[in-house]
């Protein structure tokens, strides 16, 4: 089957799931299933938590350190990372954060105490920057009536890593028990095994990707010195740190994103905690939470666009804001449940929400300023990481159960979806570039992309 193009920048305005063949979809799968191994270094510890809680004799607050460490680097790394893409393009980014960070996974092993932990933790924590990298990549390939489904999609499945860690982690390690290596060395062995992973995904990244529909950044630039993945100047990226959009966005994912990666760090720890279930049980049930980015991320992109295409920007605006209340609303209702099943069906309920919302603050982003995307991508994917950050201080506080830190984080979170509502977007920007593709999709007959 061929594939739609953009001629106005070779960008692809179809997503065909089963092509290989077009840069496009290459991008596509690699770009989603290397972001899905990128969760087993970054919270492959987390489901083991109550094992390294035991050998180190970890308070709550050094806890709420190590889950604050996991997820506070990403926050430099992450604004960073958009520049260094502009500079040398997604690809050379991608494999650099891949084969770099992979050392600190595979070497986590190596702690003997709590402080040693700690500086693994936060060294591990860089590879969170491989959201943004993934995020760019495909905004660059894809056009803009289907770029908020092919962000959402890439970044879910992606995502759905998170959960499909907190269930094979634990199976990991006890299959690695199983082979008679005791609890402190099987944690530790277990971590070597997604720390090669990504090391392998690096050469892959490489070798089976390009930066652009037209090619590979710097060599284009040979030809071009001027060249970019997508058109900015200095005063363009300035102008991104200045426009209240962007901050507002930052608080967004930081609601719904920052709410993610936090219950990535805590679930397992809170079904074993409040509910006495093995690792393994408790992993399984955490699972189900990450579980949801296989359809619930891609299906916030999926929705927004729609609403675009009838009604305009603006209520991509709204669906964010309603998005982001419900999800509130179903944190607080769980932070309440005592038994184990209802407990279960209000995580599954309010981590819908959670992954829609992602998918629609990043079917907006895109069309903020479009000469500074590499920059306002990276600001709004540190938002995540602030809001896990926010979080973390919320829950390492030793007079404030995790429950009642779920509670409080609720609060705030539907606070935020209200401010959402204060994004303003001239309307005609974006009717121009739907225009524009519809034009070129009439004049230019199906072509296959090789």
């Amino acid at each position: 089957m061929s594939q739609r193009i953009d001629t106005s920048g070779g960008k692809a305005t179809s997503i065909n799931l089963f092509s290989f063949k077009a840069p496009h979809m290459r991008v596509f799968h690699i770009t989603w299933f290397t972001f899905f191994l990128c969760f087993f270094g970054w919270f492959g510890l987390a489901p083991l938590m109550p094992i390294i809680r035991d050998e180190f004799q970890l308070t709550k607050g050094q806890i709420g350190n190590l889950m604050i460490a996991s997820v506070a680097m990403p926050i430099f790394a992450r604004l960073i990372i958009g520049w260094l893409c502009d500079k040398i393009g997604p690809r050379l980014s991608y494999t650099y954060l891949l084969i770099l960070g992979s050392i600190p996974v595979m070497l986590v092993g190596l702690s003997d105490s709590y402080e040693s932990f700690l500086i693994f933790r936060l060294a591990i924590g860089v590879i969170g920057a491989s959201f943004v990298i993934s995020q760019y990549h495909t905004s660059v390939m894809f056009a803009p009536s289907i770029i908020g489904t092919a962000n959402a999609t890439v970044a879910g499945w992606g995502n759905l890593g998170g959960g499909i860690t907190q269930m094979a982690m634990p199976v990991l390690f006890a299959a690695i028990v199983g082979l008679g290596y005791t609890s402190p060395d099987a944690w530790r062995i277990a971590m070597v095994i997604p720390g090669i992973a990504l090391f392998i995904m690096g050469i892959i990244y490489y070798k089976y990707t390009q930066d652009t529909p037209e090619g590979n950044v710097l060599e284009l630039r040979k030809n071009d010195p001027e060249y970019k993945a997508k058109q900015g100047d200095s005063a363009s990226v300035w102008s991104a740190f200045t426009n209240y959009r962007v901050w507002i966005l930052f608080l967004c994912y930081g609601a719904c994103f920052g709410i993610e990666i936090t219950m990535d760090n805590l679930a397992t720890l809170y079904f074993v905690d409040n509910f006495n279930l093995s690792i393994e049980h408790a992993g399984i049930i955490a699972a189900v939470f990450g579980g949801m980015n296989l359809f619930a991320r891609a299906l916030g992109g999926y929705f927004s666009d729609k609403v675009n295409l009838k009604h305009g920007i603006r209520y991509r605006v709204i669906l964010l804001g309603l998005f982001l209340a419900f999800e509130g609303l179903g944190m607080m209702l769980f932070s309440t449940m005592n038994s184990l099943i209802p407990a279960i069906l209000c995580m599954i309920g309010f981590a819908f929400f959670v992954k829609m919302s992602n998918g629609v603050t990043y079917s907006i982003v895109p069309f903020v300023n479009k000469k500074a995307m590499g920059t306002i991508s990276g600001i709004v994917g540190a938002g995540g990481n602030v809001g896990a950050v926010m979080a973390g201080f919320v829950f390492k506080t030793e007079n404030i159960s995790y429950q009642q830190g779920l509670w409080y984080v609720g609060v705030a979170v539907i606070v935020v979806g209200l401010l959402a509502f204060l994004l303003k977007f001239k309307e005609e920007n974006q009717t121009a570039d739907i225009i524009m593709e519809n034009n070129t999709k009439a004049i230019e007959p199906l072509a296959a992309v090789n």
